[in-house]
């Protein structure tokens, strides 16, 4: 899936030599695939389409709202916080990552670490959890290369840095010598909007909430609705929407099937990256490939990569002698 992710990035034109690819012929498709697009596509209309083709009886929501978690969920909550802040901090202190690279990662993590992986994506309270964890602390964290460094590592972040520098402060080293008083202000901001995001919000999660007590034939159009309004309202193309709905029944086939579509978002978000700098890197070191494992940075990370995916291959071998060997007991 992150491989197909990856080739879905590579649709569009080539910033290097002007050169379409994978567009089919079609003009919508020369500057490339909208993320919007595919989100709403997979994550979206895809599960609508999956609880409609479902024969159990949806009926709207008539319990009691409870605001405050019981402390067995509070014990769920906690690891899949934890990890998710872990990621988020990582992924937002990393060039080109950003709150969406860590909600989908830290998903991932918890699908794969999390005690009860299972019953993530049937609406586990860790699948929430991890995902709110990983946004907060990636959009908390991608603050510390502008600050520090002076390198924006998002779009908000490069915005954020031509604001600075339109008010005649420069990102950087001396930002926090030379105006203390913005740095910790900005500091403190973050604390106090949290506060007021606290209670703002609090109160009105159960009117919010409330939209269960609608009945699904009366929900999913709704949704739907909302999904090309807000596709179409990107680009304010008819194009757009019709991507999303192929996107739909192309992730309908992936749950069907049982694959993830996280991976998918992953690779489609990190695959343009991961070519751009894979191409400036050849360019640096003149078509030498020996530059990815000669810097010790780099030769690391490869080496680390490596690792990881035969413990993977491992793992999976093991699993299935295991299991040959289980069927051949049984019979």
């Amino acid at each position: 899936m992150c491989l197909v992710g990856v080739l879905l990035g590579q649709v569009g034109t080539d910033v290097n030599s002007g050169t379409q690819r994978f567009t089919l012929g079609l003009p919508f498709l020369a500057d490339g695939i909208g993320l919007v697009s595919i989100a709403l596509g997979c994550f979206g209309i895809a599960e609508i389409t999956k609880n409609l083709d479902n024969r159990e009886e949806r009926t709207p929501f008539n319990g009691k709202i409870h605001l405050i978690p019981t402390w067995a969920e509070f014990k769920r909550i906690i690891p899949s916080a934890l990890r998710g802040s872990a990621v988020g901090s990582i992924l937002g202190i990393l060039p080109g990552g950003g709150p969406v690279i860590a909600q989908f990662a830290a998903y991932a993590v918890d699908k794969k670490l999390s005690k009860h992986k299972a019953e993530i994506g049937t609406g586990a309270i860790e699948g929430v959890a991890g995902q709110a964890a990983a946004d907060e602390a990636a959009a908390r964290t991608s603050f510390i290369p502008l600050m520090s460094i002076g390198i924006p590592e998002n779009a908000v972040m490069a915005l954020m840095m031509a604001a600075f520098i339109i008010k005649g402060i420069q990102p950087g080293p001396n930002m926090i010598g030379g105006h203390p008083d913005l740095f910790w202000g900005l500091v403190a901001s973050m604390w106090v909007g949290n506060c007021f995001l606290l209670i703002l919000n609090v109160p009105l999660v159960r009117y919010w909430l409330s939209v269960f007590r609608i009945p699904y034939s009366v929900l999913f159009p709704s949704i739907l609705f909302f999904c090309c309004i807000g596709t179409y309202s990107v680009n304010n193309s008819l194009d757009d929407v019709f991507i999303t709905a192929a996107f739909g029944f192309v992730g309908y086939g992936f749950l069907r099937l049982d694959l993830d579509p996280a991976p998918l978002m992953l690779g489609f978000i990190l695959g343009p990256m991961l070519e751009e700098n894979f191409r400036r890197a050849l360019l640096l070191s003149r078509g030498s490939f020996a530059t990815f494992v000669t810097r010790p940075i780099s030769g690391t990370l490869l080496a680390l990569i490596g690792i990881f995916v035969a413990w993977q291959v491992v793992t999976f071998l093991l699993q299935a002698q295991r299991a040959t060997a289980a069927r051949e007991g049984s019979a």
